[in-house]
């Protein structure tokens, strides 16, 4: 996660050097950071892979599953700001009454599949073939994405501005939307093997958020939005080179504070 980290201020530097290069097209930008927590759809996951040279290739059916939000690591461990599921934004205004914009928008969550619950599977593990109701035990079937479910989108921003002060925006409403793709870090356990794999281009997601901001200085202000998206997984990593793909939906709350850079 550090790595992240450090690629997001690089990218920050670089972006913002070539917006300022190109003031004709961008009018100003603006950077974000920020929490989030959410809820998802059941799934359908498809295993396919070995474990200890034993094939596994089955698929379990509407399988519920939680984020882990770790909020309470900002007081154990406030220098550790990328322990909780957490969000940032680089925004680049098109216009200059800041109405309009690009957003590189990405979001770290986390999906944990709920262990221990009764799920619909279908297929073989070496020489056993099921197709019945059953419950894996953690050391049986465990599957999540947390270091990051990953959610990386280019959105088009739309800012309604509601109030004006001293000629600058108060309080607006706003909608965002677009798509991008996915680069999880899964850890998985099967058959009491597990492996926590590395991060990883593994699909695509789409999705769009609305809510409001409030500027309470004259560069800075709060941001609350409420997103909706799916995520399709096609490409999880597994053990031994094997894959998993599954996807879902997702309505997903956010709250950010943000900075903005004039040209």
């Amino acid at each position: 996660m550090k790595k992240i980290l450090f690629s997001c201020v690089l990218l920050v530097v670089v972006l913002s050097t070539i917006a300022q290069k190109n003031k004709s097209l961008f009018k100003g930008m603006y950077l974000q950071w920020g929490y989030n927590t959410e809820w998802y759809t059941k799934s359908t996951i498809h295993f396919n892979t070995s474990v200890n040279g034993v094939p596994h290739n089955f698929t379990i059916y509407k399988a519920k599953a939680s984020d882990r939000p770790d909020l309470d690591a900002i007081a154990k461990k406030p220098i550790e700001i990328s322990i909780p599921q957490f969000n940032y934004r680089i925004g680049f205004y098109l216009n200059t009454n800041k109405t309009k914009a690009i957003e590189i928008n990405f979001d770290h969550t986390k999906y944990i599949v709920n262990d221990n619950q009764k799920v619909r599977a279908k297929g073989f593990i070496g020489n056993t073939t099921f197709d019945k109701d059953s419950v894996f035990s953690r050391n049986d079937l465990h599957f999540e994405h947390t270091n990051g479910a990953n959610f990386l989108q280019v959105n088009f921003v739309r800012q309604h501005i509601l109030k004006k002060k001293n000629d600058r925006p108060l309080f607006s409403l706003l909608w965002k939307a677009g798509a991008g793709i996915l680069i999880p870090k899964t850890d998985v356990t099967l058959s009491g093997k597990q492996l926590d794999n590395k991060f990883h281009i593994a699909g695509y997601c789409f999705g769009a958020e609305g809510g409001g901001r409030f500027y309470f200085a004259k560069k800075w202000f709060l941001e609350g939005t409420a997103k909706a998206g799916f995520a399709n997984y096609t490409n999880s990593l597994a053990l031994d080179g094997g894959k998993i793909n599954h996807n879902f939906g997702y309505i997903e709350l956010i709250g950010t504070v943000g900075y903005d850079i004039n040209f």
